[in-house]
């Protein structure tokens, strides 16, 4: 394995844009084994479906992550409790927004530079570093993706295709 090279900054976005990267692969590979029809199923009345956590991590996508450098993370026009109410859109409407968030996030990731990681940018008018910024969003993906592949494994049921190395058969006991 070859050693990462270049400046710790660059490194640090590099890693960033790695980490979002992974998250909505994982997430698209986890939806990818679930029928469309069966997306807005809950486990419970208050839990999340699937469309529900899309329209979460895509809402917020587009809230923190345009104008990223010059304006609040949440944005006014932002109404976040709509995320959690599985309005009836299309697979290619719900998709689209996905897609909208991600595009977003991806813009502002890539146009980022190393000075530009030690600005100061508001989320809920709360001063975060850009860093601390990244991060916080790293995290929050990473926690609503998990969500997102354990409700698509218990959908799936015995269909479910491991997307990482599966687990070991259980040993036999006995003879």
């Amino acid at each position: 394995m070859t050693e990462p090279t270049g400046t710790l900054g660059a490194l640090y976005l590099a890693d960033a844009r790695t980490r979002f990267d992974e998250a909505r692969s994982q997430a698209e590979r986890a939806l990818a084994q679930v029928p469309f029809e069966r997306w807005r199923e809950r486990l419970d009345p208050g839990s999340n479906s699937l469309v529900t956590l899309m329209l979460h991590v895509s809402g917020n996508q587009l809230s923190r992550w345009t104008d990223f450098l010059t304006s609040d993370g949440e944005k006014p026009g932002r109404d976040r409790d709509a995320e959690f109410e599985d309005p009836s859109l299309s697979r290619e409407e719900l998709l689209a927004r996905w897609e909208r968030g991600w595009a977003a996030l991806f813009s502002a990731i890539d146009s980022l530079r190393e000075s530009d990681l030690t600005k100061t940018v508001l989320i809920r008018s709360e001063p975060h570093s850009v860093v601390q910024a990244i991060n916080r969003q790293i995290a929050h993906y990473a926690d609503h993706v998990g969500q997102m592949v354990f409700l698509a494994k218990h959908l799936a049921g015995t269909a479910w295709q491991h997307q990482s190395m599966p687990r070991r058969p259980p040993s036999r006991v006995g003879p």
